[in-house]
Parts: structure tokens; C-alpha cells; sequence
């Protein structure tokens, strides 16, 4: 008879750190990030950070900038840390000696109307097509496209619930008939190949018990703009922008866009 594999050890520290976080509703990967960042700072320091000193945190800081951390890392570790001394250790003197480090933030990349067709267009199979005209028709991040269920989808008022969206907040996306009529074709074609089920996830993965992954969204994106010869990197950011012009068929905020893009690629 073998014995169960030991499960790993966890310092009572740790723990407590979890528990805080948890309580406080931080997302699964918001919490194994700050767990990282500050197993980096104890492995800079070389022992428990429950003893570090303000002098420490300034080594600390000195040394991601020396050894080229970019902004958006050292912030982020920031935001660990302080967490870590002001909730975790209850030291909020050591929060305070944390530095945020200032730094230019780029617009990102935007696809023209011309570009997301032709992405649209080449995007690989029926599950993918309907998967990112989900994320351009409605507005939707890439994490919000792969944790759609059919339920989601409300054909009476034309609208598509997100459940946890963006700050874990639930909200309607506007469904255009266009979209629909799309989204349709794709749950016909994923009954037939028996990988949709009743009240199941819109786009599978590999499994039909499991929802699709971010990760398969990206490398559609990227083959698709391979074939388009577009830019991949500008696909999501598109689909996030939250306000279109009326000379896409919509008007107001946060509208389903019905523009020439979407009419092109549904009804070629």
C-alpha cells in the first residue's frame, strides 16, 4: 500500500497572509502574486520579512531598480508588500517606506474597423469566430469571453450577462441581433459535435466540462492576425474600449458594435 504524496508545508506566516487575502475576497491569482513578490523579498533579505526594517525595504527597492525591474514590476511588488506589513503584520510604519515608481503610460494599439473584420474573418474555426466577435460585438476582455455559459446569453433582452467581470463586478453587455444570429450558428455546429451541453460553458476547451482558456483566445487571436496580417496586439484592447462612435450604427455607452466590421464578417 503507498502512502498519500505529503502535501507541502506552510508556514504559519504564510497562512495567516492567505487567510488575509482571502477574507478580503483578492482573486486566486492576485494572491499567488503577492505570495511571489514577497518570497522575493524574503529571499532578498535571507530570512523571515516579518523582521525586516525600513532600511531593508530601501535596499530592497535599491536593488529592483539596480538590477533593471521594470515599473510595473516594482509597483506591483509594492502593492504586496504593503499589503503584507499593513494587513498581514499590522505595521503600516513599514508600508509607508514603500515608493511607488511614476512612469508613461502608452495608449495601447487599436485596431481600425478594416483590421478587425479582416482578423474576424480569419479567425480560426466556427468556436474561435464566435468567441472573438463575442469579445468586438459586445465589449468584452478576454477573461470574460472564456466564462460565458449559454445561460449568459438572453436572446429576449438582448443582452449577455458577465459574472465577475472587470473589479469582480457583474454587469450586462448589449447583444446585437447580428451577434446573435452568429452565436446561434455556433450552438447548432456545437450541439452537432456534442461539445456544448445544457447550461454548460458557450466555448468549451478541450474538454466540454471545461470553459476555454484565455490562453487559447490569445493564440487564436495571434494565428488569425497571421493570416489577416494584422496585429494581434491591439485585438483585446479594442474589444475593452468601452466607447464607440455613433458612424459604427451605435450610440451610447458601452454599445454592441453593429458597425462595418460586424455586418461584413456575419453576413459574407
Amino acid at each position: 500500500m503507498t502512502n498519500p504524496p505529503a502535501q507541502p508545508s506552510v508556514s504559519p506566516l504564510r497562512r495567516r497572509m492567505l487567510e488575509d487575502m482571502a477574507m478580503r475576497g483578492l482573486r486566486e491569482d492576485t494572491q499567488r502574486d503577492y505570495i511571489r513578490f514577497v518570497k522575493n523579498f524574503a529571499a532578498f533579505l535571507g530570512r523571515s520579512p516579518d523582521t525586516a526594517t525600513s532600511e531593508d525595504i530601501r535596499r530592497f527597492q535599491v536593488y529592483q531598480h539596480e538590477n533593471g525591474a521594470q515599473p510595473p514590476t516594482i509597483n506591483s511588488s509594492v502593492s504586496a508588500l504593503r499589503f503584507f506589513f499593513t494587513i498581514t503584520l499590522d505595521r503600516p510604519d513599514l508600508s509607508r517606506r514603500l515608493v511607488i515608481i511614476r512612469h508613461p503610460r502608452k495608449l495601447p494599439d487599436v485596431l481600425s474597423v478594416e483590421e478587425v473584420g479582416r482578423l474576424l474573418e480569419a479567425a480560426p474555426g466556427a468556436k474561435y469566430k464566435a468567441a472573438l466577435a463575442t469579445a468586438y460585438g459586445a465589449g468584452l476582455r478576454v477573461s470574460e469571453v472564456a466564462a460565458l455559459k449559454i445561460d449568459d446569453i438572453d436572446s429576449t433582452r438582448m443582452l449577455i450577462r458577465v459574472e465577475q467581470g472587470k473589479g469582480r463586478k457583474d454587469r450586462n453587455a448589449m447583444l446585437s441581433p447580428q451577434l446573435l444570429e452568429l452565436l446561434r450558428l455556433w450552438w447548432r455546429e456545437g450541439k452537432r459535435r456534442n461539445v456544448i451541453l445544457p447550461h454548460g460553458w458557450l466555448f468549451p476547451g478541450q474538454r466540454c466540462t471545461d470553459p476555454i482558456s484565455t490562453r487559447q483566445l490569445h493564440r487564436a487571436v495571434h494565428e488569425a492576425a497571421e493570416v489577416a496580417g494584422g496585429c494581434d496586439n491591439g485585438f483585446w484592447p479594442t474589444c475593452a474600449d468601452e466607447f464607440w462612435p455613433t458612424s459604427r450604427g451605435w450610440t451610447g455607452r458601452a454599445a454592441p458594435r453593429g458597425g462595418p466590421a460586424c455586418q461584413r464578417f456575419f453576413f459574407s
